[in-house]
């Protein structure tokens, strides 16, 4: 059952201070990051979808997008799932 859901807007501005070729693999840590701090989650149980991954891949490895919207929904055992909207 559902404990709380929630739609985000994350900024990835800082992932342009990272090298080029590290961008995407710095984009999500910075997602897992966020919804660790705001969903009050452990990192072990946050799951990212497979669409995060295709949205964030889709202009290749150096061209990460500026922001991205997610919907974080947090079960009662504590497990994160978060999906593109």
């Amino acid at each position: 059952m559902v404990d709380g859901e929630q739609i985000y807007t994350i900024p990835l501005r800082a992932v342009k201070r990272v090298p080029r070729w590290q961008r995407c693999n710095r984009s999500i840590k910075e997602i897992r990051n966020y919804l660790e701090k705001h969903m009050k989650a452990d990192p072990e149980k946050i799951h990212l979808d497979k669409s995060i991954n295709e949205i964030i891949w889709e202009r290749g490895s150096k061209k990460p997008p500026a922001k991205i919207r997610i919907k974080a929904m947090k079960f009662e055992d504590g497990v994160v799932e978060a999906e593109v909207v």
